[in-house]
């Protein structure tokens, strides 16, 4: 009997970060063990919303002690600006990665698209639709933020090795 694998899916934002913990155990797909958003106050600076999205990174490490963290990479925002503070939240997700020496997997957001889906241009309605056949749920992850960070953990399991 081989060890579980638990994977903490990212899918980061500014005001919204998606996440899923879903784990592998005995040949299984996963399970989804829990699924969520970590929401910060649209009319905080930056700043707090980082330190926000940080501690949340790091309550939902303790708390599920995930061996690897996957997350979306940046996307390529036709507003440079969007693109810049998406890397913020990237940074300080993995920032909270590393110090719990997680091993991180980074996919562009159109691999997990295709992975789940089979379409890199998927919608965010079918990615979740995706996610609720894969891992038999009776209803797909909601808000749609949520199902994506469960989609980016789906992501590495259909992907590794391990």
């Amino acid at each position: 009997m081989t060890p579980p694998i638990r994977v903490l899916g990212i899918d980061p934002g500014t005001n919204v970060t998606g996440y899923g913990v879903v784990e592998r155990a005995n040949g299984t797909l996963g399970r989804l063990v829990e699924c969520g958003i970590i929401r910060t106050n649209p009319k905080q600076p930056l700043w707090h919303k980082l330190d926000a999205i940080h501690d949340g990174v790091v309550q939902l490490i303790d708390k599920y002690h995930p061996n690897t963290l996957a997350i979306e990479s940046i996307f390529y925002a036709k507003n440079v600006r969007t693109t810049i503070v998406l890397g913020h939240a990237r940074g300080v997700v993995l920032l909270a990665a590393a110090r719990a020496g997680l091993d991180v997997a980074e996919f562009p957001p159109a691999t997990v698209k295709k992975t789940i889906v089979g379409n890199g241009g998927a919608a965010k309605k079918q990615v979740a639709y995706m996610v609720r056949q894969l891992l038999n749920l009776k209803s797909p992850p909601e808000p749609s933020d949520a199902a994506d960070g469960v989609a980016v953990a789906l992501t590495f399991l259909l992907t590794s090795k391990a």
